[in-house]
């Protein structure tokens, strides 16, 4: 077991772990620390606790230090830095005529470094753009282009549910989200309803995915053939959250709501014509085109 503490550098951004040092840190300290991006400030989220070593990602950096008065105050001078930033980016952008959006841009705590984040639909030369920008900064400059989701988990906004998006409030790390976990939970497919501010599907569409997966093996597929009470059908919906599944009937095309109690499976989804044939079985006959050819000639012959 190894000792660590668990540090974010960004409101919702994923959690590192670091060495404490044998120090002893508490939740919301504001950390300096060593990153491959240069000296950083963060976040303490986990407080001192222990984890396996199949955790890790090794090497484990050490914390440099709490920070002190003095560290908060260059904290604040980065941040008024990185306003001044966005506007000269701006304006470099707009006189390249490059098609990008800039969104956000970040100083190392060490200022060693200025990090510039944006969005194009495709790749962009912006080699002069750099050039621009480190004549007027002297220091290293990093454009790093960043998804749609990326940009709404930086610049934050409501979502249709009238709360702080997810990604933006809580998230770490996005998770991968399918049109099928919208399916399954019986939603609506229209891509305005299940999309979010940042165009993909929501969020929020896989935290409930697990619960209907399971529940959902306890329900016969659609498509399954049943009898009921009022005659045989085939079931054409499920509802989770009613505990029911929709019957079409056979004969009056009728769509009832039953319980898994008031059915009674019949044929599987795909075994429909072996199910009938099953229930109806066809007379056998008498058919010499089922015999084999020698067995044919021994028939001839016993008839001449």
């Amino acid at each position: 077991m190894i000792d660590v503490v668990g540090i974010r550098f960004k409101p919702a951004g994923k959690i590192y772990y670091f060495d404490p040092g044998g120090l002893e840190f508490e939740k919301d300290d504001v950390v300096i620390v060593e990153t491959t991006r240069g000296i950083e400030a963060g976040y303490v989220v986990i407080s001192n606790k222990k984890v396996e070593e199949s955790e890790i990602v090794a090497p484990l950096k050490k914390v440099i230090r709490k920070a002190t008065d003095v560290d908060l105050k260059q904290i604040e001078i980065n941040k008024s830095k990185e306003t001044k930033a966005f506007a000269i980016c701006l304006e470099k952008i707009k006189e390249h005529g490059l098609p990008m959006k800039l969104v956000d841009v970040e100083y190392t705590f060490d200022a060693n470094k200025i990090i510039f984040y944006f969005t194009a639909d495709g790749r962009i030369d912006f080699r002069e753009l750099v050039k621009d920008l480190a004549a007027i900064f002297r220091t290293r400059i990093e454009l790093r282009q960043i998804g749609v989701r990326d940009e709404a988990k930086m610049l934050g906004g409501l979502g249709s549910c009238g709360r702080g998006l997810c990604c933006a409030t809580f998230l770490g790390e996005f998770q991968p989200v399918s049109i099928r976990m919208a399916k399954d939970q019986n939603l609506s497919l229209n891509p305005t309803k299940i999309s979010g501010i940042c165009g993909r599907l929501m969020c929020c569409l896989k935290y409930e995915n697990d619960a209907y997966e399971e529940e959902r093996k306890l329900y016969p597929e659609v498509g399954t053939i049943v009898e009921t009470a009022v005659g045989e059908g085939k079931i054409v919906g499920i509802n989770i959250l009613k505990k029911a599944v929709t019957v079409e009937l056979k004969e009056s095309k009728q769509q009832i709501d039953l319980t898994m109690d008031q059915i009674k499976v019949l044929c599987p989804k795909g075994a429909d014509r072996c199910c009938r044939k099953n229930r109806n079985p066809e007379p056998e006959k008498d058919r010499i085109e089922d015999v084999d050819f020698n067995e044919k000639e021994k028939l001839f012959s016993e008839f001449e």
